[in-house]
């Protein structure tokens, strides 16, 4: 009977070290996801310092688009060295080659052909737009004749050595779009000289500044 009343309940575990284990583990993940997040902040202020330069640097440079002549392809030719005298039409394109990284929008304007510095003809380029680093191509047939040249001129002496030398000048004002709404106003111009062999009416030479 003795040994009835003195038989005790066995003990299990340790109810408060095992809190205490539990407690540790949850504050040591907290701190694992702390150090996380510090290191993810850390990598990303390292990425915007060094990708905001490279940005600023190429996205955000805005450069001054080129305005040239494209292949001539002459359809009349004649010239008249004892008047002196010529006349000439070929078909050529207007070129603006954009390379920024944003639309450059331009209003129409004029390029306007020479010889010594006189006006023979013009053409108009209209109002267009050149995509973001692309070329806009614009066809136009130029009519040019020496009428308005000064008798002065030394024009008969060149048409007698069978070469017809004319520039092209022009401008273009406009706008370069970035990111749809920061706009830099950029002025392309034009200052190109060809060169006519009279004798087989094609170009010798173009070349544009």
């Amino acid at each position: 009977m003795a040994d009835k009343y003195n038989h005790r309940e066995p003990v299990h575990g340790h109810p408060r070290r095992d809190e205490e284990s539990t407690a540790l583990q949850s504050e040591e993940l907290k701190r694992q996801k702390r150090i996380k997040m510090y290191k993810y902040i850390v990598i990303f202020i390292v990425v915007q310092l060094i990708v905001l330069p490279v940005f600023g640097l190429t996205v955000m440079k805005v450069k001054t688009p080129k305005f040239r002549l494209g292949n001539i392809k002459v359809q009349n030719l004649s010239s008249v060295p004892s008047t002196p005298s010529f006349e000439a039409s070929f078909a050529t394109q207007i070129r603006v080659k954009n390379t920024n990284w944003g639309p450059y929008k331009f209003d129409a304007g004029t390029v306007t052909f020479m010889y010594n510095g006189v006006t023979v003809g013009q053409v108009v380029v209209p109002k267009s737009k050149a995509k973001m680093r692309s070329t806009k191509k614009i066809d136009v047939t130029v009519s040019l004749n020496s009428y308005g040249l000064p008798s002065s001129s030394n024009l008969g002496t060149e048409l007698k050595s069978g070469v017809l030398t004319l520039s092209s000048k022009g401008k273009l004002t406009g706008k370069v779009v970035l990111m749809l709404m920061m706009k830099k106003r950029k002025s392309a111009t034009m200052d190109c000289t060809m060169t006519f062999d009279l004798s087989t009416k094609t170009l010798k030479t173009l070349q544009c500044k």
